[in-house]
């Protein structure tokens, strides 16, 4: 797709997919969707290996009772179920406000392109 400085689509030309990923408003799409997934996912796994080392290597610190029978590992370990919910939760309602809408934006403008 032959495109202005823009990104936007000019008629009559074929669609080039290299020139709409290049494309400035692209760039800035994969930006956003990147600098809230990869930080988010490196801080889940820290979480997630955390516990499991603390599982395996601080048996005493996880066998501390909080409550009766239920003790810190048990509160971690369900913890991380609360954590991926929370996690999902955000990423969808951020998706919803920042990536969706760009993403609608493109398909569009794509489908108008192949139809033209």
């Amino acid at each position: 797709m032959a495109h202005d400085d823009t990104g936007s689509h000019r008629p009559g030309t074929a669609i080039d997919y290299i020139a709409i990923e290049e494309s400035p408003a692209f760039v800035e799409h994969k930006r956003r969707h990147r600098s809230f997934v990869f930080p988010l996912t490196i801080a889940f796994l820290v979480w997630y290996f955390a516990y499991v080392l603390l599982a395996d290597y601080a048996h005493e610190f996880m066998s501390i009772k909080v409550i009766g029978n239920i003790n810190v590992g048990l509160l971690l370990g369900l913890s991380q179920f609360v954590t991926t919910f929370a996690i999902t939760t955000w990423y969808v309602s951020f998706a919803n406000r920042k990536l969706d809408p760009a993403a609608e934006k493109f398909r569009t403008e794509l489908e108008e392109a192949e139809r033209a």
